[in-house]
């Protein structure tokens, strides 16, 4: 193995990482109004979880349909603080039980369940965003690759835990907003999120955010963790017999997946002002590997890429053809796949790098004659 690939960033990744930094940082906040950068911003949320499904299933070879729980439980843990800051006696003095969120008083609740009762505190509705993803996330690690359930077993069981955890929380109404979810978020210990200040600022957090767990999944990549990863993917058997404990490191990266997507979902729920069980189940679970498939599933800028281009597309062809956009969706991701096996990515590395590394070679040859022609001062 050469020594530029055991660099942290090669001249590639800087080049990938600073164009990435411009479009969100410059290009997109330039470009559009607060409406339509708080739509990015929200479409940056679902990026965090496409990184962590790099981990996991491009790097790791753990395809996870149920990405969406983890996403649903970091934004319910925010959601609740928002809910219960929301709920002062005054604001809710209309209720028959004043000081409670208001579905729960819509539902005959009269008092705060006690496991809400943490959640009043901002300090531990931040540690509960990535905590609670991380345990679930662990609990299923330690259930299923301790019995070395992989492939699409593991597919399909992770997919079941996103229905069930739907299920639960439609079906417990009076402690989580059934079917509506937790709305009507105001505040975030006493700063208005719902004005357009809040919004753009909001934006630019969540881009530092992401931007931070890219510099941790890169660092994992080019870790010993991240070839080991590989090297599980590609032959599981053979590193299990060089003495590798493969259960613990599938547990850890699932877990890091797992703790991606819950910041990304408080980050939705400080965004768009609500968390729904809709945002949980089966179908944007599959939604997130489709965004990691478009941009590329072994790059984890492409990934960034692919969760912005795939909720961009959804999001124009429903407002232009919203009777066919679904249709427009399905055949985008068909084409991509189809003509692009490594997604958005795989066209960078194939097409747009090489050209950039021989005008980079060229322009050092160059530089090199000029200054041999030149006479010496």
């Amino acid at each position: 193995m050469s020594a530029s690939s055991n660099r942290l960033f090669s001249l590639q990744d800087i080049i990938g990482f600073a164009i990435l930094a411009a479009v969100i940082f410059i290009l997109l906040p330039l470009a559009l109004d607060t409406f339509r950068l708080n739509l990015f911003g929200k479409y940056l949320t679902y990026a965090f979880v496409a990184v962590g499904l790099v981990l996991c299933w491009g790097a790791g070879g753990i395809l996870s349909l149920g990405q969406g729980v983890f996403f649903g439980l970091g934004g319910y843990c925010m959601a609740m603080f928002l809910k219960l800051e929301a709920s002062t006696p005054e604001n809710t003095a209309i209720q028959s039980t004043p000081g409670i969120p208001d579905f729960m008083d819509w539902n005959q609740l009269t008092a705060l369940p006690w496991w809400w009762e943490p959640f009043n505190n901002l300090a531990f509705a931040l540690f509960a965003v990535v905590a609670v993803p991380v345990i679930f996330a662990f609990i299923i690690g330690v259930a299923m690759f301790r019995r070395r359930v992989g492939g699409v077993y593991f597919a399909i069981i992770t997919q079941a835990f996103a229905a069930i955890l739907t299920i639960l929380i439609i079906g417990q109404q009076g402690f989580t907003g059934g079917v509506n979810g937790i709305t009507d978020l105001r505040t975030l210990n006493g700063w208005d999120i719902r004005t357009d200040e809040a919004k753009e600022l909001l934006y630019f957090v969540n881009g530092i955010l992401l931007f931070a767990c890219l510099f941790i999944a890169q660092f994992v990549r080019k870790s010993k963790l991240g070839r080991l990863l590989i090297a599980m993917r590609d032959q599981e058997d053979r590193v299990r017999f060089s003495g590798y404990d493969v259960a613990s490191f599938k547990i850890f990266i699932f877990c890091l997946g797992a703790a991606f997507a819950g910041i990304g979902g408080a980050m939705f729920t400080l965004q768009v002002g609500f968390m729904s069980p809709t945002l949980v189940g089966i179908v944007p679970s599959i939604e997130m590997v489709i965004f990691c498939a478009v941009g590329g599933r072994l790059s984890i800028i492409g990934a960034v890429y692919g969760a912005l281009l795939v909720n961009w597309a959804k999001t124009s062809l429903s407002e232009t053809f919203p009777e066919l956009w679904l249709l427009g969706l399905g055949g985008l991701f068909i084409a991509v796949v189809m003509l692009f096996p490594n997604g958005l990515a795989g066209v960078y590395a194939e097409h747009v790098a090489p050209r950039i590394a021989r005008l980079f070679s060229k322009t050092s040859t160059t530089e090199a004659k000029q200054s041999k022609q030149s006479p010496a001062e």
